[in-house]
C-alpha cells in the first residue's frame, strides 16, 4: 500500500515574515474537505498542528490624569488631614490629667423597731430609679452651676490660654451653655444599668484641679441624693402627722362628748348604779321573803285580832312598796332626767364608750406610725456609696495623640476609598 507523501512546510522564517499567513492561513477547497485518513507517522503529525501565535510585544504603562486625581485626592482627604491632627496634637495640644470617680445609690431596707412591732411600711425604696435621676443630674446645667460656684471652671479649663490650644482649652468669656458644652467634653461618664454603677472621669490641665473637680462633683451627687430622701421622708412625715393631728381630734371629741353626758345625767358610770340599785333591790326581795314569812306563821299560830299580824302586814306592805320604788327607779331616771328611761342612758353611755375606745385605738396607731416617721427621719435610707474615691493622677494620659491620629486615619482612608468608588462608578456610567 502506498504510503501518502508528507506536504511540504514552510520554514520559520518564512512564517515570521508573514505573520498574517501564520495566524489566519487562507483555506483552499481541498484543504477545507474533512480528512478521511490520519498520517500514519509522528513527524507527519506533528506537521499538521497549528503552530503557536507570537503575542505582540507589550506597550510601556504611562502615567494618566486620573491616577494623578487618585494621589492628590490621597492627599488631601488622608494623608493631610493625618498630618494637620499629628502636627497639632504634638505641637500644641496640652498635656491633661484624669481623675476617675465610681459610686453607686445604695437604699436602707432594714426597718426600726417600731415598725417591726406595729407592722408600718417601711418608707425605703428601690435605689434604680434614684440611679437613673442621679445619671441625668450629672449633665445637666445645675450641676454646672453649682460646681461652677465652688471651683469657677471657668479659670479650671482655661489655665491654657485658647490661643495657644483652641481645641481643648475653654474660652472664658463663654456663657453657661458653652460652660455646659464643654462640661460634657471633659467629664466622662459611664453607667451600667445592670450594676447601677456609675464611672465618671474628669479632664484637667492640673492634677489638682481634676482630682477637686471630681470630689466636688460627688459631693454635689451625695447633696442631690440626701435632698431626695429628705423630700421622701418629709412627705411620710407629714402624713403620719396629719393622721396623728385627726386622730387626737377625734379622741378628744369622744372623751367631752363623755364628760357632757356625765355632767347631764349626774351619772359617773351608769352600769355600777344599776348594779348598786339591783343589790339593793335583791335585798328587799329577801326582806319581803322573810316578812311573808313570818306574817304566815303568825296567821297559824295566833288568833284573829292579834296586834302583831297587823304589824306584819304593815311590814309586808312597806317593802313591797319599797321594792316597787326601787323597780321604778331602773325604769325611769332620776332629776334632770325624770321621764327617760334609765336603759336609755345606758345606751347612750355605751355609745359613748365605744366611740371613746376606738378613737384611743386609731390615736394609739397614728402615734406608732409618727414615731416610726421620725425614726426613719433620723437616719440616712439613701446615700451615695463611692467605691473609687477621687484619684489624683500622677501622669498626663490625655489627649491620646495616637488614638486620635489612627481614628483620623481610618476615617480618611475610608472616605477616599469611597470617593474613589463612586469616581470610577460614574467614570464606566459616562
Amino acid at each position: 500500500m502506498q504510503q501518502p507523501s508528507p506536504q511540504p512546510q514552510p520554514d520559520a522564517e518564512t512564517q515570521s515574515a508573514n505573520p498574517a499567513t501564520s495566524r489566519a492561513p487562507t483555506a483552499t477547497p481541498e484543504t477545507a474537505k474533512p480528512q478521511t485518513a490520519e498520517p500514519q507517522n509522528s513527524e507527519a503529525r506533528i506537521a499538521t498542528l497549528p503552530l503557536p501565535v507570537t503575542p505582540a510585544p507589550a506597550h510601556r504603562a504611562r502615567t494618566r490624569g486620573r491616577h494623578w486625581f487618585l494621589a492628590l485626592s490621597f492627599l488631601l482627604v488622608c494623608a493631610a488631614p493625618v498630618a494637620a491632627t499629628a502636627y497639632y496634637l504634638w505641637t500644641y495640644a496640652a498635656d491633661q490629667y484624669a481623675s476617675n470617680l465610681a459610686f453607686s445609690v445604695r437604699s436602707e431596707e432594714q426597718g426600726s423597731a417600731v415598725e417591726l412591732l406595729g407592722g408600718v411600711t417601711e418608707l425605703s425604696g428601690s435605689s434604680s430609679a434614684d440611679t437613673d435621676i442621679l445619671f441625668a443630674y450629672l449633665t445637666s446645667q445645675e450641676l454646672v452651676s453649682k460646681v461652677n460656684d465652688r471651683l469657677d471652671l471657668a479659670r479650671v479649663w482655661s489655665r491654657v490660654p485658647i490661643t495657644s490650644d483652641p481645641v481643648f482649652a475653654y474660652d472664658p468669656t463663654g456663657t453657661i451653655e458653652d460652660l455646659l458644652a464643654h462640661w460634657q467634653r471633659k467629664i466622662s461618664i459611664i453607667y451600667d444599668s445592670g450594676t447601677r454603677l456609675i464611672d465618671v472621669r474628669v479632664l484637667a490641665f492640673d492634677p489638682g484641679d481634676a482630682q477637686a473637680v471630681a470630689q466636688a462633683v460627688m459631693d454635689e451627687s451625695t447633696a442631690m441624693i440626701n435632698a431626695l430622701s429628705d423630700i421622701a421622708r418629709d412627705d411620710a412625715i407629714k402624713y403620719a402627722r396629719d393622721e396623728l393631728a385627726v386622730s387626737s381630734g377625734r379622741l378628744k371629741e369622744a372623751r367631752q362628748a363623755l364628760t357632757r353626758f356625765r355632767n347631764r345625767t349626774q351619772i359617773v358610770d351608769p352600769s355600777i348604779d344599776t348594779q348598786n340599785q339591783m343589790g339593793v333591790l335583791v335585798t328587799l326581795q329577801r326582806q319581803l321573803a322573810d316578812a311573808l314569812i313570818e306574817f304566815d306563821l303568825l296567821q297559824d299560830t295566833t288568833r284573829a285580832g292579834d296586834p302583831r299580824i297587823s304589824q306584819a302586814t304593815r311590814r309586808v306592805d312597806v317593802i313591797q312598796k319599797r321594792i316597787d320604788a326601787e323597780r321604778q327607779k331602773l325604769g325611769l331616771g332620776t332629776g334632770a332626767e325624770g321621764g327617760v328611761v334609765f336603759a336609755d342612758l345606758v345606751g347612750e353611755y355605751e355609745g359613748l364608750i365605744v366611740d371613746r375606745e376606738f378613737a384611743e385605738a386609731a390615736y394609739t396607731s397614728a402615734l406608732a406610725t409618727h414615731d416610726a416617721a421620725l425614726a426613719e427621719a433620723r437616719r440616712q435610707s439613701r446615700y451615695l456609696a463611692a467605691h473609687i474615691r477621687p484619684t489624683l493622677a500622677q501622669q498626663a494620659e490625655y489627649p491620646e495623640r495616637m488614638k486620635f491620629v489612627l481614628l483620623v486615619a481610618l476615617f480618611g482612608f475610608l472616605a477616599w476609598t469611597i470617593l474613589s468608588l463612586v469616581y470610577y462608578s460614574l467614570r464606566d456610567r459616562a
